[in-house]
C-alpha cells in the first residue's frame, strides 16, 4: 500500500487533515503547537483507491527544546518512507524560514511533493495562497483541514500522483495486535525502538514523551504482528493537561482493540497502585497480558533477588497471577527476546480453540471427582461443556441450576481448564448455562 507523509512546520493544521482523511479523530488536535510528536499512521480510501497517511510532528530547527530535535529527526524518517510527501503550509502567516528550510529539503529528497496551503476558508484568503508558489514546488493547492473545503480536489491530485505498485506493509488488520502499556517513564518507547531496530518513537528522559498511540508493522524473528505503544497512563488526579486526559483515552482505546497486552513496570520502584489499576483494565477487557519489569540492571541483586521479586509480584497480582513475567533491561538490551517469545506464545493460548469433544472428556471427569457444593438441599448437575467462538477463552457449562454455582467453583473449574489446556498469560472466562 502506498504511503503518502504529511509534514510542515508545528500548528499548520497537519493532524486535523490527517483526522480528515482517515476519517476519525485518530491524531490529537490541540490550539498548543507541538502536539504531535511521533509519526503517526492511519488508512484514507479515496475513489476506490487506499493508501495509507503518516502524520509527523511540527518540522523546527536550530531549537534547545529536547522533543523539537527529536521530531526533526521523525519528520526526515517520515520523508525517507513516503511515496509521496503532502507538505502544509499556512496561508494567513505566508512562508517562514521554516518553510523555506522544508522546501529546500524536499526539492533534494527527490520524492514527489504536493504543496497544500491550509485555513483558507473564504474567498479573499485564497490571494495569500499565491504567494507559496515561489517555493518552487509546483502546483499550490488551497484548503481548509477543518471545514474540508478543496479536500477533495487534493485527494484527486494525491490519488492521481501515487505510484501504482506500493509496498502493503501497513495493510494487515488480521494480524494480531499487541500493545505495550505502562505508566509514563518505564521505557516502552525505549522497548519499541529496541524490538524495531530503529528509532520509530521518541525517546527522552521526561515522563510522557509519547503522547498518542504509535502502531508499526513488525515482522522479524519469525514474529509478525501490529506492535502499538501508548502514552504513559497515571492517575486521573495527576492529569493536569487537556492533552494528557486525550493521550490516556487512547492508551485506553489501545488496551480495548489489542490482543495481547505487555505491561511494563519500573524495577525500583515495583508494582505500585497505578500499575495495578492498568492491569485491572487489561483484565477487565479480557486481553492475554505479558508482565515486563524494565531497568533490572539498576537494582543491587544476588542470587535469589529473582525468585523473590517474582513470588511478590504473583501475590500481587492474585488470582490472575498466572502470566509471564520477564525481568529486562532495555538499556542493555537484556532479555528482550523473551519479551517477544512470551507475548507469542500467550496470543497462541488467547487464539487456543478446543474441540467440544476433547473438553468434555478432560472436564466431565474433573467435575465428576468435585462436583458442585449442594445449594439449600439442591444439586446440581453439570451436563457438558464447549468453548464459545469469541475472541477470549470463554467457556459454557450446561447444567441444571446455573443460578446456584458460586464464584469458588468457577474458579476451580477455571484452575482445571488452565492446568489441562495451558491458558497462561489469558484471562480464562466461565459461563454456566440453563441445559
Amino acid at each position: 500500500m502506498s504511503l503518502v507523509a504529511i509534514v510542515g512546520r508545528p500548528n499548520v493544521g497537519k493532524s486535523t487533515l490527517f483526522n480528515r482523511l482517515v476519517g476519525m479523530r485518530q491524531a490529537i488536535v490541540d490550539e498548543t503547537a507541538g502536539v504531535t510528536r511521533d509519526r503517526h499512521y492511519g488508512r484514507c480510501e479515496w475513489c476506490g483507491r487506499e493508501f495509507s497517511v503518516v502524520d509527523t510532528g511540527g518540522y523546527t530547527s536550530r531549537s534547545e527544546d529536547i522533543f523539537e530535535e527529536e521530531i526533526r529527526k521523525q519528520v526526515v524518517l517520515a520523508i525517507e518512507e513516503a511515496d509521496l510527501v503532502l507538505f502544509m503550509t499556512e496561508a494567513a502567516t505566508g512562508i517562514t524560514d521554516y518553510d523555506a528550510e522544508i522546501a529546500d529539503l524536499l526539492r533534494r529528497s527527490g520524492k514527489p511533493v504536493i504543496l497544500a496551503v491550509n485555513k483558507v476558508d473564504t474567498g479573499d484568503k485564497m490571494y495569500d495562497s499565491y504567494q507559496f508558489y515561489s517555493l518552487g514546488l509546483g502546483e499550490v493547492w488551497s484548503i481548509s483541514a477543518a471545514t474540508g473545503s478543496g479536500t477533495g480536489d487534493l485527494l484527486d491530485e494525491i490519488v492521481k500522483r501515487l505510484p501504482q505498485e506500493a509496498s502493503d506493509a501497513y495493510d494487515h488488520p488480521e494480524l494480531p495486535r499487541i500493545t505495550i502499556v505502562g505508566k509514563p517513564n518505564v521505557g516502552k518507547s525505549s522497548l519499541t525502538n529496541a524490538l524495531l531496530g530503529t528509532e520509530r518513537n521518541i525517546v527522552t528522559p521526561l515522563a510522557g514523551t509519547t503522547r498518542d498511540s504509535i502502531e508499526t508493522h513488525y515482522n522479524k524473528f519469525g514474529h509478525e504482528f501490529m506492535l502499538v505503544d501508548t502514552a504513559g497512563m497515571r492517575k486521573k488526579a495527576k492529569v493536569h493537561e487537556d492533552l494528557e486526559f486525550y493521550s490516556v483515552m487512547r492508551a485506553i482505546r489501545a488496551i480495548e482493540h489489542s490482543d495481547v497486552c505487555i505491561l511494563m513496570i519500573d524495577a525500583q520502584t515495583g508494582l505500585e497502585a497505578q500499575d495495578m489499576s492498568i492491569f485491572n483494565l487489561i483484565m477487565k477487557n479480557s486481553k492475554g497480558c505479558v508482565l515486563v519489569v524494565n531497568k533490572w540492571d539498576a537494582l543491587e541483586k544476588d542470587s535469589n533477588t529473582m525468585a523473590k521479586y517474582d513470588a511478590t509480584l504473583r501475590a500481587k497480582l492474585a488470582p490472575s497471577d498466572d502470566i509471564p513475567i520477564i525481568f529486562t533491561s532495555v538499556l542493555k538490551k537484556q532479555r528482550i527476546m523473551d519479551v517477544l517469545d512470551a507475548a507469542a506464545k500467550v496470543y497462541e493460548n488467547y487464539s487456543k480453540k478446543i474441540q467440544t469433544s476433547v473438553l468434555n472428556e478432560v472436564m466431565l471427569p474433573e467435575i465428576e471427582n468435585y462436583p458442585p457444593p449442594a445449594w439449600k438441599g439442591k444439586y446440581v448437575k453439570i451436563k457438558y461443556v464447549t468453548q464459545l467462538p469469541v475472541r477470549c477463552p470463554s467457556f459454557a457449562f450446561f447444567c441444571n441450576l446455573p443460578q446456584y454455582v458460586k464464584e469458588p467453583y468457577k474458579r476451580y473449574l477455571e484452575n482445571r481448564l488452565r492446568e489441562k489446556f495451558d491458558f497462561r498469560g489469558c484471562p480464562v472466562r466461565i459461563f454456566m448455562r440453563q441445559k
